[in-house]
């Protein structure tokens, strides 16, 4: 009988599965789709704070690191403070301070270099020109704002050092002589 038409004259039973049971493969898959649901729902929140701390985690790690390092820069730091010869060092380089004993000099306005000037000599006058041209504008009279070591207020001055008694009207008009 299996595989004959028999006397209905419907399709075969032994081809198609029987009403009920395809519903229960529905109804199984439903179930099925539901629970997994239901698994993926309950996960999604701790599988976000695990990542969110991981990442947190890393953070504070890479924020440690920076720390060691700091603090290894300023216990190497410490270490140079308490030598007494770093101590003066700086003091000479960034106080200006000079040590008993010692000769220091100060230069004010240090001429800035240029990459050009150092690079190749500047084509211009010659030096001798530059020499003589000095020599003319030292000879040259002060302006209001320098003061010589001829002139102090505008009076000339003898070259003897100046003492508390007042110059001698000779010596201030020029002539020498008592007369």
């Amino acid at each position: 009988m299996i595989g004959s038409a028999g006397g209905r004259g419907g399709p075969d039973p032994g081809l198609q599965p029987p009403q009920s049971a395809r519903s229960r493969l529905t109804s199984r898959a439903a179930v099925l789709a539901v629970v997994l649901c239901a698994i993926a729902l309950s996960l999604a929140y701790p599988v976000r704070e695990y990542i969110a701390q991981r990442r947190q985690i890393d953070q504070l790690e890479a924020q440690r690191q920076a720390i060691g390092l700091k603090l290894s820069q300023l216990q190497q730091q410490q270490q140079l403070l308490g030598s007494t010869a770093y101590v003066e060092q700086q003091a000479q380089d960034r106080l200006h301070m000079c040590l008993p004993g010692h000769k220091c000099y100060v230069i004010i306005n240090p001429p800035q270099p240029t990459a050009k000037a150092s690079a190749t000599p500047v084509p211009g006058t010659p030096w001798y020109e530059r020499v003589w041209s000095s020599v003319q504008q030292a000879d040259k009279a002060p302006t209001d704002k320098t003061v010589s070591d001829k002139t102090v207020s505008g009076k000339p001055v003898s070259g003897k050092p100046v003492s508390g008694k007042p110059a001698s009207p000779h010596a201030a008009s020029g002539q020498a002589g008592g007369g």
